[in-house]
């Protein structure tokens, strides 16, 4: 059994209590699958207010976060986990997908450092993070809800943390596919009826059946999919 350690650095490390403390995600805590820690990055400021950021040089708005205690607490954890991958959550980042999820499953450790504010002092980007990652084209206040998004998606891919192995693979983006209709009892709600293929016993017709409708569905709602899956093609 292999444990993967995130450390989240953070100004607000409370709002990470109820997400890290419940269902699938705790379950993987107590069995020794996820090894969780939270860092107060006021904690490594040397201001005695225990400020972590200031106006920008040059001008312009907002307040900008210092490079210092950020760099403090990435060689706190680095002396802990050498081999640690430093990521800073960031709207100018590489976009976040299934397949980054399935590559930054198999680290031993990650830290993931949430920016705030207008933003983080550009020594950070250049000297202390080894990457950067953005969930999606669209502005947030910070990064602790990106943070989550990846420690959701990236420990479930680590062995043991679902129950059924089968379940990372058939899952929508798996294949770059979206995942087919799912249905359950009852067989008629208010005449609206499960598929007849679906309670027809044929696992091959039902197989069939599954593989046509993720097609179908990722055609309509994301054939962006269906274009990067032709160039894989054409490239292997």
């Amino acid at each position: 059994m292999r444990t993967l350690r995130f450390d989240i650095v953070s100004i607000f490390p409370g709002m990470f209590e109820s997400p890290f403390g419940d269902s699938i995600i705790q379950r993987a805590r107590e069995e020794g699958l996820l090894d969780l820690r939270v860092h107060d990055l006021r904690d490594y400021s040397l201001n005695k207010h225990r400020k972590v950021d200031d106006t920008p040089f040059g001008g312009g708005v907002g307040m900008v976060m210092n490079v210092e205690p950020i760099a403090r607490v990435v060689a706190a954890i680095k002396k802990e986990v050498p081999e640690t991958r430093t990521i800073l959550l960031s709207p100018g980042g590489r976009p976040f997908d299934q397949e980054k999820a399935w590559e930054l499953s198999r680290l031993p450790s990650l830290t993931l450092i949430c920016g705030r504010y207008e933003g983080i002092d550009e020594r950070v980007r250049l000297h202390f993070v080894d990457e950067e990652i953005s969930i999606g084209d669209y502005i947030l206040t910070g990064g602790e809800i990106p943070a989550m998004v990846l420690v959701e998606a990236i420990s479930r891919l680590v062995p043991g943390v679902l129950g059924d192995p089968e379940s990372t693979v058939e899952e929508s983006f798996a294949g770059d596919l979206l995942e087919y209709p799912q249905y359950t009892r009852p067989r008629d709600y208010q005449g609206f009826k499960v598929p007849e293929i679906l309670v027809s016993g044929d696992h091959k017709k039902i197989r069939d059946w599954q593989k046509a409708e993720a097609l179908k569905k990722t055609a309509r709602v994301r054939p962006d999919l269906l274009k990067k899956n032709k160039r894989q093609d054409k490239g292997s």
